[in-house]
């Protein structure tokens, strides 16, 4: 064969060589492709096959109705059987030592031989109540103005009280109604209507119901400010917001509260400076316990406690998620730590058990993870080291909670009144202000409608009073 031959040969050997290099080069490709989707859909997959709900993050149950049903609760089950437990007092209807009306029920004669009993003396054998409810009717006052004439020449009237201000208006005592039924029960204007013409026996339209809330709400600003500052001033507060809407956008209800004052406000923002709006100065005396919102974690405070079981929930999350022991392991520490406080409810800082803990805590946040495996656990840990500070307050502090518990409380009566009206179009503030009186009130053991008919007595003030 000559060396031309050869060489074309070669030359067409190396062509196809040339090309199936260039077929494997794109198989390859198409393999790093295929492989890189495949993390991504095993990602997905693993995210969906754990997904999150109200048992292992902060989502609320309401968000649960399409996933699998789990238990919702971290109070991990126990021996009891269900229903009231032995040795509880439980409670039933009392008879009253002091009837409105009493019927005597004696017989005329007897059923056995028919002889009249009418003149026979007899003596009570047994009694029981019966308690209704009476119709109510709305009661009217009418003011008459009188004059005269003075000897001086003077022309002297009457004059009405400083409350009495048109020549038909409602009283306080229907004031303090529908500031209850409204924020405390939740009841929206149409329905509110009705329950006033159909038991009250009284008329009021919906929109007297809005300037009705609307007077309230401005009287009720000298005891919601006074709220505001014992709030400010007090060694414990709890923060928490949630989403809310108003007129078809998304708003924030904002809470801060403590054992004896709830504050409550509304705002179209989620961010800092509504802390800053509201509490400029922070809480300078007071440990603020909240979830890992970074706007309250920044908030100056005295000090700051995480709420834990909003961590146990993400705990639950990230051990069906990855599946880690180091995980498992911070939530039995975090709740030795909760064990720890209801023995005793307040430590020493050199306590051994105390020490203990925190111990244990820095080793386990030192222990190393990888984040290729393990990445949401990873970003879990290095928050925890951000916010070490801030894990086990409780234990140094009697008044100081593991939780949050009074803060989600207080901001889920906002929730159920959008659950029930479905939105604020307006009045959401007017609703923050009294749900904070109200709430307060309960707190303080206050009779909540005694305390909306004085709040209804007070004068409008205008600025600069």
């Amino acid at each position: 064969m000559s060396a031309e031959a050869t060489i074309k040969i070669l030359f067409k050997e190396i062509q196809a060589l040339k090309l199936r290099i260039e077929q494997l080069e794109k198989e390859n490709q198409r393999i790093a492709l295929l492989e890189k989707e495949n993390a991504i859909l095993k990602a997905l997959l693993a995210k969906y096959e754990t997904p999150k709900d109200s048992s292992n993050s902060s989502i609320p149950p309401s968000k649960d109705e399409n996933r699998p049903k789990r238990n919702q609760s971290l109070r991990e089950k126990s021996n009891r059987k269900a229903g009231g437990q032995k040795g509880r007092k439980g409670t039933t209807l009392k008879m009253t030592d002091n009837p409105d009306h009493t019927k005597r029920l004696i017989p005329d004669y007897c059923n056995c031989c028919g002889k009249d009993l009418r003149e026979m003396k007899f003596i009570l054998v047994s009694k029981r109540q019966v308690v209704d409810l009476p119709i109510i009717l709305p009661s009217y006052t009418e003011y008459q103005c009188y004059g005269t004439k003075c000897t001086c020449g003077h022309n002297q009237t009457g004059s009405y009280p400083d409350n009495v201000t048109n020549h038909i208006q409602y009283g306080t005592g229907v004031e303090a109604a529908v500031a209850y039924y409204s924020v405390y029960q939740y009841l929206p204007f149409k329905r509110l209507a009705k329950m006033f013409d159909h038991i009250f026996n009284l008329p009021i339209s919906e929109g007297s119901i809005g300037n009705i809330l609307n007077r309230m709400g401005e009287k009720a600003n000298p005891v919601y400010n006074a709220i505001h500052d014992q709030v400010g001033k007090s060694k414990v507060v709890g923060g928490d917001e949630s989403g809310c809407k108003v007129n078809g956008d998304k708003w924030w209800a904002w809470v801060w509260q403590n054992v004896l004052f709830t504050f409550i406000t509304v705002s179209k923002s989620r961010g800092k400076q509504v802390i800053d709006s509201m509490f400029p100065q922070g809480f300078p005396n007071g440990i603020l316990i909240s979830d890992r919102w970074r706007p309250h974690l920044t908030t100056y405070a005295y000090g700051h406690q995480l709420c834990i079981p909003h961590l146990l929930r993400e705990l639950n999350y990230l051990i069906e998620l990855e599946k880690t022991e180091w995980a498992k392991s911070i939530k039995a520490l975090l709740k030795k730590g909760i064990e720890l406080k209801k023995e005793y409810p307040e430590y020493p800082k050199d306590d051994v058990r105390a020490l203990e803990i925190e111990y244990e805590m820095n080793e386990l946040l030192e222990f190393h993870l990888e984040k290729n495996k393990t990445p949401k656990t990873v970003t879990f840990q290095n928050s925890l080291l951000k916010y070490r500070e801030f894990l086990f307050t409780f234990l140094y502090h009697k008044e100081v909670t593991p939780d949050n518990n009074g803060s989600e409380r207080g901001v889920r009566n906002f929730k159920v009144k959008l659950k029930v009206s479905g939105q604020f179009k307006t009045g959401q503030n007017v609703y923050a202000k009294l749900r904070s009186v109200i709430d307060t009130c309960i707190k303080s053991d206050v009779n909540v409608i005694q305390a909306l008919k004085l709040i209804a007595q007070l004068p409008i003030l205008t600025s600069g009073e």
